[in-house]
């Protein structure tokens, strides 16, 4: 329990870090954020938590290709912020996202990659 315990420290502490810089510096706090952080923690405690390293290569495999299609909500969020306001214009990017998504998926699945 312990251990569980600290992993949710040590992720919260980063993202607490992350929105504290982004206050401060919009360009900064982004380069932090674009950093894959959650996937390098997330592979850390694969790894910690001695899971096989395909298991691991796994992970970040699929964390390339799910990354891909949610560029685009961060090229429309902005635009759509000051027409929506931030609410709608989140829920718009998500919307956005999951299309995105699928027709990747669709994409990519003509190359054998099944990410569905």
């Amino acid at each position: 329990m312990g251990w569980l315990i600290t992993k949710y420290i040590l992720t919260a502490a980063i993202v607490v870090l992350v929105s504290e810089v982004a206050k401060r510096s919009d360009k900064l706090g982004a380069l932090i954020a674009a950093l894959p952080l959650v996937t390098v923690l997330a592979l850390i405690w694969l790894h910690v938590e001695n899971q096989p390293q395909q298991k691991i290569a796994n992970h970040a495999w699929y964390t390339f290709w799910y990354v891909v299609p949610t560029l685009p909500m961060f090229l429309v969020f902005p635009s759509l912020l000051s027409r929506l306001g931030f609410w709608l214009a989140l829920f718009a990017g998500v919307v956005i996202t999951l299309i995105s998504f699928g027709l990747f998926a669709l994409f990519v699945k003509r190359f054998g990659i099944e990410l569905l």
